[in-house]
């Protein structure tokens, strides 16, 4: 089995998503805030006359907002059950191939919400890739708040 992931940057760290899953990745353009959405939602941008809700990945992780002079931040825009929603990255680095034999399991002993969308780890060019469930990065809950604020605008 092979799984052809779009690999992106968050400050240091390199993370891949199921190509299949990629609608499209796109130059982050106007992106309306809006008032009373979880901290994580940037907001919404218009996509081709399709209103797009935005969640901010590193907010999302709870990770620093660290800027690198060479990010050039991305939206990839993917199918998270039925609904597009763009993801902001520091940048999109290129598609690669993963076989299974590159691919390990998460570890047990990793805790935390996050072990229910990470589908996996692979060595990559002599780093770790964190290969995300797009579909399951967010909870049932907030991919309601995302419904919500797509159908209010």
């Amino acid at each position: 089995m092979e799984l052809k992931v779009v690999t992106f940057v968050l400050n240091d760290q390199v993370f891949g998503v199921d190509i299949m899953k990629v609608e499209s990745i796109v130059e982050p353009e106007k992106i309306r805030p809006i008032p009373e959405s979880s901290d994580f939602i940037e907001g919404v941008m218009n996509l081709r006359g399709k209103i797009i809700p935005v969640v901010n990945l590193k907010k999302k992780f709870k990770m620093p907002d660290i800027r690198s002079e060479k990010a050039k931040p991305k939206i990839i825009v993917a199918d998270v059950k039925s609904t597009l929603a763009g993801f902001l990255v520091d940048d999109v680095s290129e598609v690669i191939t993963i076989t299974e034999r590159e691919m390990e399991e998460v570890p047990r002993n990793v805790g935390g919400i996050g072990k229910n969308y990470i589908l996996g780890l692979a060595k990559v060019k002599g780093d770790i890739l964190v290969i995300l469930n797009i579909e399951e990065v967010l909870s049932s809950d907030e991919k309601v708040e995302l419904e919500r604020i797509k159908n209010s605008v």
